[in-house]
């Protein structure tokens, strides 16, 4: 039966492989489009979302109906798109991802969040209470520019908090968020700053990080792997860089209180051995990303060992690097070391 199961999931994995080849140009000459252009489409699930700053409604893709009850599902797969928006692209890519995992596909709810700029919704014409940003603020956690002034955090709270129903999912386990590039970005800064991990610890959910090869981190601190001159980049520190000048919601903690409970946040940070290109067209090159590294897998590198020396034997973290992958989400997403943080099957060392 294990030989049987393991040329299954094998098998799997030289499709999501060659799947991840045959969209990696594709996905290539969009990367270089600008963040202005408007997505290809909308994703057709509605998410009514309830806060304080008022009501809207997200847009976002589901592998199920999640407004009726699902007992079959034990766990849940966040996938993040980055700063193209492609929500589509990234469902696709956790179906494959799914697939190459084996198991019973019913059994894992996927989800694709979609942050739309305000072009998307004025080019798609969508109702006024559909949430949209400007531009790719929502990769710092800004507020919406549509529908109502909600934090992009906030939007994965209410996914976070509708799954942890027990009307709806009696049976879940595991909730995985898994982004690339822009959506880690805001997978590690939603991380640090949201209660949900912890409320949803106290539920019994388990709750997990993928993040793959952002462009740039959040420090706890001024130190930075790079020497530069701090007098001519005052903002180095702010936040999303640092955690000065953080918003209102991160300034009830200190930052020693934000970053003991930080390294207890169950975080797999991946990125490609070939992520080397500082040139890169979606390179974040401000100079408080400079400060970090060159390029992305030299920032990777440095904060890993950045949060290692300062949290010794208190990290509830992995790190590692992807041989042979540039910068791809398909390939990133669809690796043995994601595959194991996201379904449990294989290791890193596959």
């Amino acid at each position: 039966m294990r030989s049987t199961v393991f040329r299954a999931t094998a098998a799997a994995l030289l499709a999501s492989a060659l799947y991840a080849l045959f969209v990696d140009s594709a996905q290539a000459s969009r990367a270089h489009a600008s963040n202005g252009r408007p997505v290809d489409a909308i994703a057709s699930a509605r998410m009514p979302v309830d806060t304080p700053q008022g009501h809207a409604d997200f847009a976002l893709d589901l592998s199920a109906d999640w407004n009726t009850p699902q007992p079959q599902i034990v766990r849940a797969v966040i996938v993040l798109h980055g700063r193209l928006r492609n929500a589509d692209d990234y469902f696709r890519t956790a179906q494959r991802a799914r697939e190459a995992a084996g198991g019973d596909p019913a059994s894992t709810l996927l989800i694709a969040p979609q942050f739309l700029s305000t072009d998307d919704a004025r080019v798609f014409h969508s109702p006024p209470d559909l949430l949209s940003w400007h531009a790719n603020a929502w990769m710092g956690g800004a507020q919406a520019k549509t529908g109502a002034p909600i934090g992009a955090y906030a939007v994965l709270d209410v996914i976070a908090h509708r799954l942890a129903d027990k009307q709806r999912f009696p049976n879940l386990k595991t909730i995985v968020f898994a982004g690339h590039s822009g959506g880690a970005q805001v997978l590690q800064r939603y991380a640090l700053a949201s209660d949900a991990p912890d409320e949803l610890a106290r539920a019994g959910i388990d709750v997990r990080f993928v993040v793959a090869s952002p462009s740039s981190y959040a420090y706890f601190d001024a130190q930075r792997p790079v020497a530069f001159d701090a007098a001519s980049c005052p903002g180095f520190d702010n936040w999303k860089y640092g955690l000065q000048a953080r918003p209102a919601f991160l300034r009830e903690r200190s930052p020693e209180q934000l970053e003991a409970r930080y390294a207890q946040r169950h975080i797999l940070y991946l990125v490609g051995g070939e992520d080397h290109d500082p040139n890169s067209a979606s390179l974040d090159k401000s100079c408080a990303a400079m400060a970090q590294g060159p390029q992305r897998l030299a920032r990777a590198e440095s904060f890993f060992d950045y949060l290692q020396r300062r949290n010794p034997g208190a990290l509830n973290q992995r790190f590692h690097v992807v041989p042979g992958v540039g910068h791809n989400e398909a390939r990133m997403l669809t690796s043995h070391c994601a595959l194991n943080m996201m379904f449990d099957v294989g290791s890193c060392d596959d």
